[in-house]
């Protein structure tokens, strides 16, 4: 694997396109991506300063300070995961999830349907339930709440100026929109990523909130056995400069540096964000 990592990084280096990007998610494998972020020890949830119990904090903290919320909050490239929505089911009448992979959505409509999936989500949704200070055993009673305000799961493009189909929204746009993980792995360098902000941030309201989670000097991750995909290298001081260009006013930051034992070879993340901001 380490070969194949130095070769992605040569190729990162050359040059890498949206559309070439698009190509490489066609064989987006979801279980693979389940397995090798939300599993132990990412996902382990016996010490709340590990990595998903770091982000389900902050997004608990975000949909309960009390500004945040309203009628629509959209999920920018949701992948095949549910954690990020978790909190904010409770606060909105109406949550939709987005991705650009078909087998993503797929996974999600699984779910929804009550069919089987690749992941258990029980412990996610236990854990959510005690921030919140409710019993461990309220997760079905969660689990049905989002199942019953998600309307649709739509097909998504971050590099179209208009990301959603027009109908997919009212004129005035989402009252809060969702991203974790999304623009810098689907941006093959910075002025994409910064394309892709702006793009999204045309799906929301003016004053509405943008939470974002993604990573800092990732060069690349792994979305299947033998699919490694290139992503946009962000840091903070760029993080920060994008958003205010976009027209987002950054009410709050928080980084998360991976300890040794959280890091692995599907990909060269050592440090990740939390970001809560209000478009302008």
């Amino acid at each position: 694997m380490e070969g194949q990592n130095g070769r992605e990084r040569a190729g990162q280096e050359k040059g890498f396109s949206e559309a070439e990007l698009k190509t490489c998610y066609q064989d987006f494998d979801p279980a693979a991506y389940l397995q090798y972020n939300y599993t132990p020890p990412r996902a382990s949830f016996d010490n709340k300063d590990n990595i998903v119990p770091w982000q389900l904090g902050w997004l608990h903290r975000a949909f309960t300070e009390g500004d945040v919320k309203g009628d629509i909050l959209v999920d920018i490239g949701s992948g095949p995961t549910l954690y990020q929505v978790m909190s904010g089911c409770e606060r909105f009448r109406r949550v939709i999830l987005s991705d650009f992979v078909e087998a993503n959505r797929r996974e999600l409509q699984n779910w929804l349907q009550g069919k089987s999936n690749s992941l258990d989500w029980t412990p996610f949704f236990q854990y959510v339930c005690k921030l919140e200070g409710r019993s461990p055993d309220a997760w079905s009673e969660k689990a049905q709440r989002l199942r019953s305000v998600v309307t649709d799961v739509l097909p998504i493009d971050v590099h179209q100026p208009h990301p959603l189909s027009p109908e997919a929204l009212p004129p005035s746009g989402a009252d809060c929109l969702i991203s974790c993980f999304c623009l810098e792995s689907a941006s093959p360098d910075l002025a994409s990523f910064n394309r892709a902000l702006g793009h999204i941030s045309s799906l929301l309201r003016q004053g509405g909130h943008l939470l974002l989670i993604g990573t800092l000097e990732m060069t690349f991750y792994y979305a299947a056995p033998e699919l490694c995909i290139p992503a946009v290298r962000l840091d903070e001081a760029q993080l920060c400069s994008s958003l205010k260009n976009c027209g987002f006013q950054l009410l709050e930051l928080s980084v998360y540096n991976l300890p040794q034992d959280m890091q692995k070879s599907t990909d060269d993340a050592r440090s990740m964000f939390f970001v809560k901001a209000k478009k302008q």
